[in-house]
């Protein structure tokens, strides 16, 4: 499918590049490193985000050729959507008049465009976009490379997700060795919260519940106005719930301003919570997913939890 996706870059010559709203790491981070690949193979490349760069990665290189946008009205030759199930994930009206290809490597991705190339044994979908670049004879520079590891590092946890194996620090040495560097790639991530997030952090875990392995936090709108808080300060509030000692499946409820719920499912790997986000339209990671289902919080928490506790292997004695 690699052939088939560059022989339909390479025919063509204005493009479009997005990926989900509220991009992550790797959305982020992929789609980037996908439009200086093109820009160097000769292709004019527009990149549209619903929501723009989130703060926490402003710092990566070619974030200022992003346009936050609800909407394309230009047609281009081709659309490419990275690390995105769908094109209404994207929340970017016009994209569906595109041809489109789809690149990402989600074992719940759907083939919703004209090409399509998922590959669930890509550690993150910025390996695809490395493989690209390889095929094209496009140089690794290091600016790519950066974007590169982020989305590997962001996607693995910072290399602690189950999943994480040699040919992970293999494809890390790669992207280092072509100039990549680890500590300025992680510390605007990992040491670069607001005073908001803290405070909002402090919000969820004070309420944290707990049954046996099963880990459960939420955050109201409400706390999200009085934190001064932001959407993407909760990124990341999952794991310091999954990161008690026991725990195996943490799960995270945030209520939107609508009144509906999204909801972040992470476990250690005795789990697939990837199959309890499918069940309500969501999807992602054995290790990692996420869905959106309508409130209120307890009804929420009832369906949810219920789900999990239903698929939490059983323990012995």
């Amino acid at each position: 499918m690699l052939d088939k996706v560059l022989q339909e870059i390479e025919k063509r010559e204005r493009f479009v590049l997005s990926s989900h709203a509220r991009p992550d790491g790797d959305a982020v981070s992929s789609t980037l490193a996908c439009g200086e690949i093109l820009r160097q193979m000769g292709k004019k490349t527009d990149i549209v985000l619903h929501d723009g760069v989130p703060r926490v990665y402003q710092h990566l290189p070619f974030a200022d050729t992003v346009t936050k946008s609800e909407r394309i009205d230009d047609h281009y030759d081709a659309g490419i959507l990275l690390e995105c199930d769908s094109i209404q994930r994207t929340r970017v009206e016009g994209l569906e008049n595109q041809f489109l290809i789809n690149i990402d490597h989600h074992k719940s991705g759907h083939d919703f465009a004209q090409v399509n190339w998922i590959d669930p044994s890509a550690v993150a979908t910025g390996e695809l976009v490395y493989k690209l670049a390889r095929a094209a004879g496009v140089k690794i520079t290091p600016e790519i490379a950066t974007c590169i590891y982020t989305a590997v590092m962001t996607d693995t946890g910072s290399f602690v997700f189950e999943g994480t194996n040699a040919h992970t620090f293999e494809l890390a040495r790669e992207l280092v060795l072509a100039g990549a560097q680890p500590a300025l790639c992680a510390r605007p991530i990992y040491f670069g919260h607001s005073t908001a997030k803290l405070r909002l952090i402090g919000a969820a875990l004070s309420a944290l519940q707990r049954e046996g392995p099963l880990v459960w936090i939420w955050v109201t709108q409400e706390q999200m106005e009085r934190t001064g808080a932001i959407e993407e300060d909760c990124e990341g509030i999952v794991n310091y719930a999954l990161s008690i000692g026991d725990a195996e499946v943490a799960v995270f409820f945030r209520e939107l301003p609508d009144g509906r719920f999204r909801v972040s499912l992470r476990s250690k790997g005795s789990m697939d919570v990837s199959a309890v986000a499918e069940e309500f339209g969501g999807g992602g990671h054995a290790c990692a997913s996420g869905l959106s289902v309508d409130g209120p919080l307890h009804a929420v928490v009832e369906q949810v939890l219920g789900r999990v506790r239903a698929r939490l292997p059983k323990r012995s004695g």
